[in-house]
């Protein structure tokens, strides 16, 4: 191996000096790395990338993250244990409303809360802003 090239024997970038032997960021391509590209009005291109910018939103790719989902399928999984561990909750009404009680039944529309000194209410989830735990066990 000379003096002159990269670690590698087969790479495709050669140092533009000596020093540069250790250093692969002092690199020019070689001639066969040249061979595979192409030359149009003194730019370098690859033959093989396109010119086409990427499709879709510019602005996805600068964020690097996707949106969440609109509908994570937790929805049973939460109201079956607060209803198992009879888990004190706080529920916000669409109209503004807050009652207080623990989930004792839910269903695909609707949910059941029980409430001590009060009667119990079924309450249509699509009436429910938020339902949120108040902390201490019912019973």
């Amino acid at each position: 191996m000379s003096v002159h090239s990269t670690t590698r024997e087969n790479s495709e970038f050669r140092p533009l000096h000596r020093r540069s032997a250790q250093c692969s960021s002092f690199a020019i391509p070689s001639k066969e790395h040249l061979r595979l590209n192409r030359t149009t009005s003194g730019f370098v291109y690859n033959a093989f990338m396109s010119f086409r910018a990427p499709q879709g939103n510019p602005n996805a790719a600068k964020r690097g993250r996707t949106p969440p989902p609109e509908d994570t399928f937790e929805e049973a999984a939460f109201l079956k244990a607060l209803g198992e561990k009879q888990k004190s909750v706080s529920v916000k009404l669409m109209d503004g409303q807050v009652v207080h009680g623990w989930i004792e039944y839910y269903d695909k529309n609707m949910v059941r809360l029980t409430r001590e000194g009060a009667p119990n209410l079924f309450i249509f989830k699509h009436e429910i802003m938020y339902i949120a735990e108040d902390g201490g066990k019912k019973r």
